[in-house]
């Protein structure tokens, strides 16, 4: 558990290195990051990823919440693992907080890595799929939620005997309330961050699945347009989850923007 700004937030840290926070997005929590990931990175990285609030064992969440609000969660999570700041990667909703964090927060972040994500506004694009994963999500049926974000988040080549196992097993590992889901979603669909990116002074890095069909490349190449020095890294054929479908190369990637 991890005491941040007064409450509690779940997660996991390891690893040895540099501070490397990690903010997982809509319905994701700290297992969602996979151990291929994580293997890669905690050679290189002292890693904190934790859960967004009412999340997992964390304290409840019963009152609607902003991007604005979880990137002050995540500033306290930074200070509550003693750094006086960490090179950060937000995935989906996760990187709609990493933008808030080093906008609203700047001397904290050394560097931002911003993955399956949109900067918000007229330009930002959210698709359908992310809606119907959503309304399955509400349903409250487990199975039907599981399999309909499986095919929104996962790419069909990453479709394989016994990838929905895993999925299934890494997504129930953590308890994810469908009212937190529910307002993570108002929340992201709220963001709008566009005409504040080019303040951004910090290394960064956008890192995208060209078959992502959650949020579509389109979001990519809007970020890469307001953040002119960010490095663009496409994974070719890859969904929404591409550090599932490529835990190699979304690490290099990440330690070449971090560390090189």
């Amino acid at each position: 558990m991890i005491e941040a700004g007064g409450r509690r937030l779940d997660g996991v840290r390891r690893g040895r290195g540099a501070p490397l926070l990690l903010i997982q997005g809509m319905a994701g929590h700290h297992e969602m990051w996979g151990e291929e990931l994580l293997r890669e990175l905690e050679g290189r990285f002292d890693i904190v990823a934790y859960d967004h609030r009412g999340v997992g064992r964390g304290d409840r969440a019963d009152e609607p919440f902003t991007v604005a609000d979880l990137a002050d969660d995540a500033a306290a999570v930074i200070a509550a693992a003693g750094w006086t700041g960490a090179h950060v990667l937000g995935v989906s909703l996760g990187g709609m907080v990493a933008q808030e964090l080093v906008l609203r927060h700047p001397s904290l972040v050394r560097s931002v890595a911003l993955g399956c994500t949109s900067a918000g506004g007229a330009g930002g694009v959210i698709s359908e799929t992310s809606y119907r994963m959503v309304e399955a999500i509400a349903t409250r049926d487990v199975e039907h939620g599981l399999r309909t974000s499986f095919e929104a988040n996962l790419s069909r080549r990453y479709a394989v005997p016994g990838a929905l196992e895993i999925y299934r097993r890494r997504a129930l590992a953590v308890k994810m309330p469908v009212p937190v889901v529910l307002m993570q979603f108002q929340a992201a669909l709220a963001h709008d961050s566009t005409d504040r990116l080019r303040e951004v002074d910090v290394p960064a890095l956008i890192l995208h699945g060209t078959a992502d069909a959650g949020i579509p490349p389109v979001n990519a190449r809007q970020l890469a347009e307001l953040l002119p020095a960010a490095e663009v890294e496409w994974f070719e054929g890859a969904g929404h989850l591409f550090w599932w479908e490529e835990p190699d190369r979304t690490a290099s990637a990440l330690i070449a923007n971090a560390l090189g």
